[in-house]
């Protein structure tokens, strides 16, 4: 991916060289290699979001190194409130449309990229308050190492959310795990739901494996996102032109990567569903769907998970997938019977002077505030 576009962007010191080659490279190298796979960190569409999504936000990107060698990557933005609260921090990036916000780090190098990127907000002048990092895995590698090193540290750290959202990860085989996961009654009646619209045409289901086709498939997935309700509500893709531009970029430099995994169901050669994953490493992120609400009698948007279901477990190179759906998602949760626990921690930062008494005092308010709101409605 070419990284020249950005070379104005603000950046711990010692700056990283955002533009050439070389610093792609090492991006690459980087992510290749990640302790913990996250689609939407990986270069080609981090770069894509900086491109079209940052919207004049100051993105920071902390690279922690050791010696010469790149060991972990985490954007970073200012906030001038934590929630309801009056108080700035600063937060891993998670952009409207980026659903993990784990940072790449070199297997092997947890803690230590993590003592890089903490040392560095520590010493860093703009950033106030304390740390507040969305979108983790509570079991992956990144929550592992901060609590590990906040503890050496003795470094505050306090969980503030988590919930479980659904993931495929399973050995069986599509037919195997949608018979033993989903209820008979429901097989049944998806059957003939997939009868009753093939009564209607020529029923098709396609996985993209032709870049020529890649313009094509995202207009009509733009489309299609866009006549139903997200369309109407303004939050389609297509509805503002610099998320139809990530998605764009997004989409082509994945698969030029080899990250895309898109589907579609087809009738009489028309989209009525689609779903868009990226892949990294061996994992997947199912990123948005969309389908025709004309045609919900038939489920098209069930139906289209269906054969999502198959593809990634006939693909042998895809070990589990993230819905990336919200808590008790109606759908997917009567479909993938794994699920994924997502935290969001507030890690302090420390400091010299006044900046440590400062990010002390808004780190010990936000505790407090949180503390006696829960308090007030019972839960503690």
């Amino acid at each position: 991916m070419d990284m020249a576009s950005h070379p104005a962007l603000p950046t711990i010191a010692p700056p990283p060289a955002i533009s050439g080659q070389g610093h792609c490279a090492r991006w690459l190298a980087l992510a290749q290699d990640a302790a913990e796979a996250n689609a939407f960190y990986a270069p080609d569409m981090l770069g894509a979001a900086i491109d079209h999504l940052a919207g004049g936000q100051d993105v920071h990107l902390i690279e922690a190194c050791d010696g010469d060698r790149l060991i972990g990557l985490l954007p970073v933005i200012q906030r001038a409130r934590h929630g309801r609260l009056p108080i700035g921090c600063v937060s891993n990036w998670m952009h409207d449309h980026c659903f993990f916000g784990a940072p790449i780090i070199r297997r092997g190098d947890e803690i230590a990229a993590w003592r890089g990127f903490l040392a560095q907000l520590d010493a860093a002048p703009w950033a106030g308050g304390f740390l507040h990092l969305e979108g983790l895995d509570a079991a992956g590698a990144n929550a592992a190492a901060l609590e590990a090193l906040c503890v050496e540290q003795r470094r505050g750290r306090v969980e503030i959310h988590r919930y479980d959202r659904a993931m495929l990860r399973s050995d069986l085989s599509a037919d195997a795990y949608w018979d033993t996961h989903v209820r008979s009654k429901k097989r049944k009646e998806l059957r003939r739901l997939q009868k009753r619209l093939a009564e209607l045409g020529t029923v098709e289901t396609r996985l993209l494996s032709a870049r020529d086709d890649l313009a094509l498939w995202c207009d009509d997935f733009l489309a299609l996102e866009a006549s139903g309700w997200k369309g109407q509500e303004g939050t389609a893709l297509g509805c503002k032109p610099a998320d139809a531009a990530f998605f764009r970029a997004a989409c082509v430099a994945a698969f030029d990567a080899g990250r895309l995994h898109m589907l579609r169901i087809d009738l009489d050669g028309r989209a009525i569903a689609m779903l868009v994953n990226f892949r990294h490493g061996e994992g997947a992120f199912s990123f948005k769907i969309a389908f025709d609400e004309a045609l919900g009698r038939f489920s098209p948007g069930v139906l289209i998970e269906i054969a999502n279901l198959h593809a990634v477990q006939d693909d042998s190179t895809i070990g589990w997938m993230d819905s990336c759906a919200a808590a008790d998602h109606p759908m997917i949760d009567s479909l993938w019977a794994e699920r994924r626990t997502i935290v969001q921690y507030r890690i302090a930062l420390h400091g010299r002077g006044m900046a440590r008494m400062q990010r002390s005092a808004a780190f010990a308010i936000a505790n407090g505030v949180e503390t006696l709101a829960r308090k007030l409605k019972g839960q503690a």
